[in-house]
């Protein structure tokens, strides 16, 4: 299906490079439609989550409403995804356009320009989720590339390193006349939409070098200041400095459930990953699978989490300490008392705000020790986790190897509890798969 296409833009600014990095100063924290609602969000399930954050959520620094996968196809359907006879929507460019059964707001060639609106209208910030490349509709129609001079889609495209589990696109050969300027098409769409943050997946795995500089001109260029999330994982360990220089999040895994192994496998990826976190470029633990999850999702039927509450306290200590960029997988309207409160404990929340200086002390006999500090209150944070699988396991901590002398007062950060009093050493004895996570008060 075509569409007509927007009115032309007028005169925007441009970012100097690197300035994106300023967009996302701490890590990003939202809802993404992906765990609850997979390839079929419709625009009432975006509105009552944006309501949810804006009253529960957003005074402790939740502000981004993502919509996630193929919100351009009218037909698709829960469970996975349509690849027989997909409706695309399209507008004369070879640019997707929201389904409007699903959105209504988008009708007569609004896009998301309404369905942003009323996001920023809670004074939340509005994501989108693409797919790597250009539509193979736009290819076989020959549709024109927006702003170049008379080239269209089957002249920049390529079948090689199409995505292996969804064929929605081709790949863009990043030299050729026009390819620069589909980037550029589409990320201008989305400014005029009042789109804030767009994840981009099949780009990382593997590494898309060419195209994520292509995106992240597009976005440089488009007047609007858009943050950028990679996907999915694993991002190559090599490619690092790369990804940093270019987006300013990107998955270290695939994607993650609500299972135990899933944990511990993202404790096992993140080790390499601790010196790229900084200020505007976060590596990425991938969705927070809690909550009310599946309901036409991909993966199981409609559930609450399958992970017991020491499990799920263990996913989000991993995720704060680490400065992960938070993102929400559940529907938040169904949210019980006891998922609420791992959203909004204010301590927890600080020390992912706040804290510099990220270290893992040790991963060891089902044991893992991570450190970090507050340099605005000389706090400093340990996170102690017992991974084992069947026994309890006292987990020790020296205090010298967190910096620390003397006698110091110490605060469980989830429960606020003082536990009084420590020097020398600080143990916890802890369940299979328990966690605790503390603060030290100098």
């Amino acid at each position: 299906m075509l569409l007509a296409c927007s009115g032309e833009k007028t005169a925007k600014p441009t970012f100097a490079p690197g300035e994106f990095k300023e967009w996302a100063q701490t890590p990003p924290m939202g809802w993404n439609s992906w765990d609850c609602y997979g390839p079929t969000v419709e625009e009432h399930e975006v509105k009552a989550n944006t309501d949810y954050m804006a009253e529960k959520l957003k005074p402790y620094g939740w502000e981004y409403i993502v919509v996630d996968i193929r919100w351009f196809v009218e037909n698709d359907k829960a469970g996975g995804y349509n690849q027989t006879d997909p409706i695309y929507v399209l507008d004369e460019y070879g640019r997707y356009q929201p389904a409007v059964n699903r959105f209504p707001s988008a009708t007569d060639g609004k896009g998301f320009k309404e369905l942003a609106d009323y996001v920023h209208s809670q004074g939340l910030k509005f994501g989108i989720h693409i797919m790597r490349g250009i539509p193979k509709e736009a290819v076989e129609k020959k549709l024109p590339v927006k702003g170049a001079g008379g080239v269209t889609a089957d002249q920049i495209y390529s079948t090689k390193l199409q995505c292996k589990w969804l064929r929605d696109n081709y790949t863009i050969v990043a030299d050729r006349p026009g390819a620069q300027e589909y980037y550029n098409s589409i990320f201008d769409l989305y400014a005029e939409w009042g789109v804030d943050f767009v994840k981009i997946d099949d780009i990382t795995r593997p590494y898309h070098t060419a195209e994520i500089e292509l995106i992240r001109r597009a976005i440089d260029q488009c007047g609007r200041p858009i943050v950028l999330s990679l996907s999915p994982g694993e991002t190559p360990i090599q490619d690092a400095v790369h990804v940093a220089d270019h987006a300013n999040m990107w998955r270290m895994v695939d994607d993650v459930w609500d299972l135990w192994r899933d944990i511990t496998h993202l404790l096992d990826v993140s080790q390499k990953w601790y010196p790229y976190i900084q200020p505007g470029t976060w590596p990425d633990c991938d969705m927070i699978p809690l909550g009310r999850i599946s309901i036409r999702g991909e993966r199981g039927e409609e559930r609450m989490t399958r992970l017991t509450q020491d499990e799920q306290y263990t996913l989000m200590t991993l995720f704060t300490i680490f400065r992960s960029p938070l993102m929400f997988g559940g529907d938040l309207p169904s949210n019980d008392d006891f998922t609420l409160s791992l959203l909004t404990n204010e301590e927890v929340l600080r020390m992912h705000r706040e804290s510099t200086d990220v270290e893992q002390l040790f991963q060891r006999d089902g044991q893992v020790a991570i450190t970090s500090r507050n340099p605005h209150t000389g706090e400093v944070y340990l996170a102690l986790f017992n991974i084992d699988d069947d026994k309890p396991q006292e987990v020790k901590v020296n205090l010298k190897d967190l910096g620390l002398n003397g006698d110091l007062q110490v605060v469980n950060l989830w429960s606020g509890e003082s536990l009084g009093m420590v020097s020398n050493d600080f143990s916890q004895t802890l369940r299979p798969h328990q966690s605790g996570l503390y603060k030290f008060i100098p």
